[in-house]
């Protein structure tokens, strides 16, 4: 019989992470007891709260209860706990480069405004990399829910501190909200200034917002992307454009996009020859980290463990990591399957 390998060892890369749902439970309960914040319920139980967001009043109560934990980052203290611990988390769990997903307007209020929340953001991400050893960088999303001249000032704030670790420009939130041509010159701004383009799309809506994701922001990497699955023509197009999808199972199904694991359409997506990196998304919310969604691929989609390896190269590849950090997780790929 085959060994089965250690999916915690073997070497990979992080592409999607959200700032806060990269917190810990048991830090969010300090936290809010430090502030005299009043959590719901859902996030005080230590079990990943109940959550579907197929309707508008589901994706409400998702976004309370992230709002409601975001609302205990309140110092520079704080954000630096948060970025250390998600760097030892994803150590753990064999990733060698993350790249945390960051919306700094929405921490701005309370870390004194924008660029000086961005700038502890980034001194957080730099001191973690160096203190962990993990390869960690920053992509700064922009939030559909609010105007594109919102998402414009971010993309010029994110050019303008690339050389501090800035590598990718984002937009994230409620998909069925806002266009994404709405947005098209806040990408444009990010891509002129050498950023990813790395949207959103194809979770909570079909798709056609893959489609849009290419056709309006040329998307070089697509936010989940798991709905392209229903349509042979676009899988082909990102197969041949190598567009990574960074795919997150565990939330898949939280969030009530598909019912069980083996619905969210891992071996449609790897069979196409789609790219995908796979991400953990909120694991405040979800309850499972990066390790957990290749143990998703091995025991409900059949994933051997070359094919478990191959995953790890697409995530690497699809990374915006240097190449010699890129260089070192290969071989170390090679190495895990001996």
């Amino acid at each position: 019989m085959e060994r089965v390998r250690d999916v915690s060892l073997l070497p990979k890369a992080h592409l999607h992470l959200h700032f806060t749902g990269s917190m810990r439970p048991t830090t969010l309960l300090e936290l809010a007891d430090k502030y005299g914040v009043h959590l719901p319920e859902a996030l005080t139980t230590g079990q990943p709260p109940k959550l579907r967001a197929t309707d508008e009043r589901g994706w409400f109560r998702f976004q309370r209860l992230y709002d409601a934990a975001r609302s205990c980052l309140r110092e520079p203290e704080d954000i630096q706990r948060l970025v250390r611990e998600a760097a030892q988390e994803d150590l753990a769990d064999g990733s060698g480069w993350l790249e945390i997903q960051v919306d700094p307007t929405s921490y701005a209020p309370r870390l004194g405004g924008l660029i000086p929340a961005l700038e502890i953001i980034l001194d957080a991400v730099d001191t973690a990399s160096r203190e962990t050893g993990l390869g960690m960088r920053v992509l700064v999303a922009a939030n559909r829910m609010k105007h594109p001249l919102d998402a414009r000032t971010l993309a010029r704030l994110a050019v303008r501190y690339a050389d501090r670790g800035i590598v990718g420009f984002g937009l994230s939130n409620d998909e069925r909200r806002g266009m994404a041509r709405d947005f098209d010159r806040a990408f444009a701004i990010a891509r002129e200034g050498g950023l990813l383009a790395a949207p959103h799309g194809g979770e909570l809506t079909g798709p056609a917002s893959v489609r849009d994701c290419l056709d309006d922001l040329d998307a070089s990497r697509i936010g989940h992307g798991v709905r392209a699955a229903e349509d042979p023509r676009l899988l082909k197009r990102l197969a041949e454009r190598g567009v990574t999808c960074e795919v997150c199972p565990a939330s898949n199904v939280a969030l009530g996009v598909y019912e069980k694991p083996e619905d969210v359409p891992l071996r449609t997506l790897y069979d196409a020859g789609v790219p995908m990196a796979l991400g953990a998304d909120d694991p405040l919310l979800f309850g499972s980290r990066l390790a957990a969604q290749y143990e998703i691929a091995r025991e409900h989609h059949g994933f051997d463990d070359v094919q478990l390896a191959e995953l790890a190269r697409q995530s690497v590849r699809g990374s915006a990591a240097p190449a010699e950090m890129r260089e070192k997780l290969l071989t170390g790929i090679d190495d895990w399957l001996g």
